[in-house]
């Protein structure tokens, strides 16, 4: 595989992570702190919620992949 191609492919593959980061964490923290049905806005609580749902799940997610990586 060229360099070029290769670039090409990481950066895909990196694309599909993240949008299945954003999946996962959309379902957990939606789960999570929409109890209701959802209005034409947010509550501040639900709002508040989420914030810190998704906060809590990115700094997990860092140091998952920390772990992971001082491992090989």
């Amino acid at each position: 595989m060229r360099g070029s191609n290769l670039a090409l492919t990481l950066q895909e593959k990196e694309k599909a992570m993240v949008s299945e980061m954003v999946g996962k964490l959309t379902n957990a923290c939606w789960d999570k702190c929409i109890t209701g049905t959802p209005g034409t806005k947010f509550s501040s609580s639900e709002q508040t919620c989420l914030t810190n749902c998704a906060q809590r799940y990115i700094d997990m997610s860092l140091i998952i992949m920390k772990r992971f990586q001082s491992m090989h």
